[in-house]
């Protein structure tokens, strides 16, 4: 699988999402506490954009009359139907044993370590000196 360069790792903040297009494949990336998931941007229910729809966590309850707001900005909201996924898995949360939105791999890569050309362009080294620019060549 090729690999792509599709933001800078402050681009998207905390809680926010982007969408990319590479290779042809809409893709929603999404920086969920600092670690960064990517989901195709297809509600795999009826095919919605589900970059449309609102991030939001998800309620848990012991017992009736008590919940909980836990794993907030993990799960994420079809704008049509509302079937919620699970940013991390895709997994469906109306549908878990059949349903589930495409995942991808996302790192954050140091601009040094991605992979370099063949080719190099002769350089020469420049020094500042008081106010003028001085090429050693």
């Amino acid at each position: 699988m090729a690999r792509h360069v599709v933001a800078t790792a402050g681009e998207i903040p905390v809680g926010g999402k982007k969408v990319v297009n590479p290779a042809g494949r809409e893709i929603c990336v999404f920086n969920v506490n600092g670690e960064h998931y990517a989901l195709i941007n297809r509600c795999p229910h009826e095919g919605a954009a589900l970059s449309y729809g609102p991030v939001v966590g998800c309620f848990e309850s012991k017992r009736p009359g008590e919940y909980a707001l836990t794993r907030h900005g993990e799960m994420l909201r079809c704008p049509w139907h509302g079937w919620e996924f699970d940013i991390k898995t895709g997994q469906s949360w109306c549908h878990p044993e059949s349903v589930k939105a495409r995942t991808y791999k996302v790192e954050v890569v140091a601009g040094s370590h991605l992979a370099k050309g063949p080719f190099v362009a002769e350089t020469v080294q420049v020094t500042v000196d008081g106010e003028y620019i001085v090429v050693e060549v």
